[in-house]
Formats: C-alpha cells, sequence, structure tokens
C-alpha cells in the first residue's frame, strides 16, 4: 500500500512516515496542499491522509480535486478539530474516514488497513495463489502451510507480485508501490530484494523473472526460474532499467 499524508507539522509528518514504513506502508509527505496536488498528479496512491488546514490549498480542496479527479481513493482526515460538526463537514466533503488528534500510530495503521480493504472489497482480504498465503492484518505469510518470516520490505514487495495474480509487475513498479518517493531509480534494491525473497520462499522458487519486463508469480508446478534475478533485464540500477 503507497499513502500520501497531508501534513504540515514537520515532526508529526516524519512520525506517521516513519510509522507507517514500519507497518510495511509507504508514505509519500507533503507540507502543504500545493505539494500534495503536484504528488497526486505523479503518483498512484491508494490512500490520502489529510490534514484539513495546512499551508496553499487546504485539506479541504485537496480532498475535492481527489473526489473530481473521479479515482476512488479513499480519505482519511486527520486534524485537531473533534467537533461533530467539524466531521460533517469533512464527510460532506467526500471522506471515508476521520481521526482525531492526538492519536495512537497503531490506531491509524488499523484504519488505512481497513480503508484498503473496502477499496478493494471483492478482493479477498487474505491473497492465496501458488500455494502462498498472505495475510496483511496479521503481516503473516505461509507457504504449504509453513511459516516464512520475512522483512517489512519482502512482504510488501510479496504483497504487490501476489495483487498482480500472476501478472507480470515491472521493477519500477514495484519500486513505486513497495518503496516511495525518496527511492533511488537507478538502486539494485528491487533486484536485491526480490532475489533475497525468492530464497526466503524456498523451492521450487514461485518469483519468476520475465526478461526485460519484471517479475511475477509463477502460477505453474514448476515455480520460478532459478537464476532469473540475473542478468534478466528487470532490475532498476546499473544504468537505470533495461527494457
Amino acid at each position: 500500500m503507497r499513502v500520501l499524508v497531508v501534513e504540515d507539522e514537520p515532526y508529526l509528518a516524519e512520525a506517521i512516515r516513519d510509522g507507517l514504513r514500519l507497518a510495511a506502508i509507504a508514505a509519500d509527505v507533503a507540507g502543504d496542499g500545493d505539494t500534495a496536488l503536484e504528488l497526486l498528479d505523479v503518483n498512484a496512491y491508494d490512500i490520502a491522509v489529510l490534514d484539513r488546514d495546512v499551508p496553499g490549498p487546504s485539506g479541504d480542496e485537496v480532498a475535492r480535486h481527489i473526489v473530481a479527479s473521479g479515482s476512488g481513493m479513499p480519505i482519511l482526515m486527520l486534524t485537531a478539530a473533534d467537533r461533530l460538526d467539524d466531521k460533517a463537514s469533512g464527510f460532506g466533503l467526500g471522506a471515508d474516514d476521520y481521526l482525531t488528534k492526538p492519536f495512537e500510530m497503531r490506531e491509524l495503521v488499523l484504519r488505512l488497513r481497513a480503508l484498503d480493504r473496502r477499496r478493494a472489497h471483492s478482493r479477498p482480504p487474505v491473497r492465496e495463489i501458488a500455494g502462498l498465503r498472505l495475510d496483511p492484518f496479521r503481516r503473516e505469510v505461509h507457504r504449504d502451510g509453513h511459516y516464512v518470516a520475512l522483512t517489512r520490505k519482502q512482504f510488501a514487495v510479496l504483497d504487490v507480485l501476489m495483487a498482480a495474480e500472476g501478472g507480470v509487475v515491472s521493477a519500477e513498479a514495484l519500486l513505486e508501490r513497495a518503496w516511495d518517493e525518496n527511492a533511488d531509480p537507478f538502486t539494485n534494491a528491487v533486484r536485491i530484494t526480490v532475489s533475497a525473497l525468492r530464497k526466503r520462499l524456498g523451492e521450487p522458487w514461485v518469483i519468476a523473472t520475465v526478461p526485460g519486463v519484471g517479475y511475477r508469480i509463477d502460477t505453474g508446478t514448476g515455480g520460478g526460474d532459478r537464476g532469473a534475478d540475473r542478468g534478466g533485464g528487470a532490475e532498476v540500477g546499473g544504468g537505470g532499467a533495461r527494457g
């Protein structure tokens, strides 16, 4: 999951971003409305977390922009205003949820997970494909009934790959969905993480590389190509993605 956090208090914004990353949620931060609108124009987000009182276009105006775009992106209003009238006006603008400051990071994460689940209501909360079972709420992965311990980044990458249901996901798309805007587009992080994830999941390899295109979950019986992470042309780094 990738979210946009619009918050003008630097320390709070940083704390939210770091807390979400610990929960395997990529977060980009905008300190004002203009930056938020720019980020919305160039990136695809799953959810927007909006402080209503930010410089430039307000959080309310950003919410109107999101609703008018027709993207269906859920909006969580994050504000110190706790009066019922304030909440009513926020919901009237198109907000899907409301969280009043101060709040517990765990509650924010739970609310974001719930919004993401409702956004993709046709998708089961627990993903299952090719013998893999991924529970995003418990942050657990099992293969053929056996628990597999993953790092936060490995979990996020696997989540994106499993959501594609066997479709190919480019390294650039993985970088966008499992990392955030601060990720270096020339890094080898995607290749290294996929390689480590493949080994964690064990043989037969279930993550296949499509040379020059990207990665996918192999839904066949043979698993992924054992050496597919070497020279497959799907990596980001060493001069950029090769295609």
